[in-house]
């Protein structure tokens, strides 16, 4: 299904051109929702920008670019009053200028999108085409952020980012739990129906590696964070302790008669993806604390893209192609995701005039929006943010150390507590409020 999505997306885009050769790629293409193919070119755009994001925190970029000419201290024949300093390039502050453009593009968008219904409002065009133009004005964006003048740049931009960075974590565990509840729907649907024992046995081996990683996470993260023989590491043991305790709390209430009776497909499965997440986070927040109960600061205090990041991104990915191919389905109602994920639009006129099963890319909007196209572009801006903290390690510029930022720490580990609230309340609600539709 996602490589089919992905052909159409990549198809509108190829269309732009207009040659022959597009033409014939896009007559391949199979059909799908403009809003669909829509959201995914956004989201190729946001993956592109993160590659090169990435790029610049490879490990000796900075050493190979001195032997580019026009680079300050470089081994070349430019003269010096041509050369320019290649060190904004790479690094952490390059992120924060990379990201700070395309975040800049997002939120542009979203006012512009401000008011829109249907795509028979004129402003459709900028929303659903343009997309050589589109990405042309990105890329121009980041060139000009590199000559921001750093002064106070990275703290400002910082403090944004942390905010941005938490708002995005709350988008991405309702996500999360959204993910879970249908995963869990669904498989136990599937076991109901058939009766068969491979979907059961799917159903335990799954809540299992979960319930697993998650409890081999609680010991890697003691044995890290708690060893310091100079310090008694109280605030990480409590962290690690409630957070323990939350989710413990949390499994139990899943199996409850009262929670089974008013939500049947709640269960264990749902409690061990969303254990298995705030074990993430907290892990993610005190990789954030300060020495010496964090055992895992880099000793050499580099930028790099370590293995933190690297998790971090691939549930960020995650998140945002899940929100961009997935409609919102009877248990997003409960879970609040249907802020976030699209509806099922009703399928009007091609962009053609022809009907809507002969265009290759339809218009589904032509009645009202499936998705909420200013609230979109806010969340990918959120995304931007995220993905800029998380590459840096919530980065502090007036920090001795590259990867200790308290205020980040607290962040994640208060977004941890949510999450097991939020949660919590996707099961408690049906049984607290009887009368009222969740489905």
């Amino acid at each position: 299904m996602g490589a089919v999505l992905g052909l159409c997306s990549a198809a509108q885009l190829a269309c732009c051109c207009g040659s022959a050769a597009c033409s014939l790629c896009c007559s391949a293409c199979p059909s799908c929702a403009n809003s669909t193919s829509t959201r995914l070119m956004y989201t190729l755009m946001l993956l592109l920008v993160m590659v090169a994001a990435c790029i610049t925190l490879a490990p000796g970029l900075k050493t190979e670019l001195q032997k580019v000419p026009f680079c300050a201290n470089s081994t070349g024949v430019v003269p010096a009053n041509l050369q320019v300093d290649c060190n904004n390039a790479v690094g952490y502050l390059a992120v924060y200028r990379i990201c700070f453009a395309l975040c800049m593009f997002f939120i542009l968008m979203a006012l512009i999108m401000i008011g829109v219904k249907s795509s028979k409002d004129p402003r459709t065009g900028i929303q659903n085409g343009f997309w050589g133009i589109k990405f042309l004005v990105v890329i121009g964006g980041v060139i000009g952020a590199f000559f921001i003048p750093e002064g106070s740049f990275a703290s400002t931009w910082m403090v944004f980012g942390m905010i941005g960075g938490f708002c995005y974590i709350i988008i991405q565990l309702v996500l999360i739990i959204d993910f879970a509840h249908s995963w869990a729907e669904k498989w136990v649907s599937n076991y109901e129906e058939s009766e068969s024992r491979g979907w059961y046995a799917a159903l335990l081996l799954a809540m299992l590696t979960c319930f697993t990683l998650a409890l081999a996470g609680i010991v890697l993260l003691f044995l890290n964070f708690t060893q310091a023989q100079e310090a008694s590491c109280g605030l990480s043991k409590f962290f690690i302790s409630i957070n323990l305790i939350l989710v413990v709390i949390a499994s139990a209430i899943s199996i409850l008669p009262a929670v089974q009776e008013h939500n049947p497909h709640s269960g264990l499965l749902q409690s061990s993806v969303v254990s298995l997440y705030v074990m993430y986070l907290t892990w993610s927040a005190l990789s954030n604390s300060p020495a010496p109960c964090n055992s895992l600061i880099d000793p050499n205090n580099a930028a790099s893209f370590d293995k933190q990041a690297i998790i971090g991104m691939v549930i960020w990915v995650c998140s945002v192609l899940y929100s961009c191919v997935r409609t919102a389905s009877n248990s997003s109602k409960i879970t609040m995701s249907e802020h976030i994920l699209a509806k099922e639009g009703t399928e009007g006129a091609g962009a053609d005039g022809g009907e809507a099963g002969q265009a290759k890319v339809f218009d589904n909007e032509g009645d009202g929006v499936a998705y909420n196209w200013t609230f979109f572009h806010v969340v990918f801006a959120l995304a931007t943010l995220y993905s800029m903290m998380t590459l840096t390690n919530w980065f502090n510029p007036s920090s001795q150390l590259m990867k200790v930022n308290v205020a980040s720490m607290w962040i994640k580990i208060s977004s941890s507590w949510l999450c097991v609230g939020i949660y919590i309340w996707t099961m408690v609600a049906p049984a607290m409020f009887p009368d009222r539709d969740f489905s």
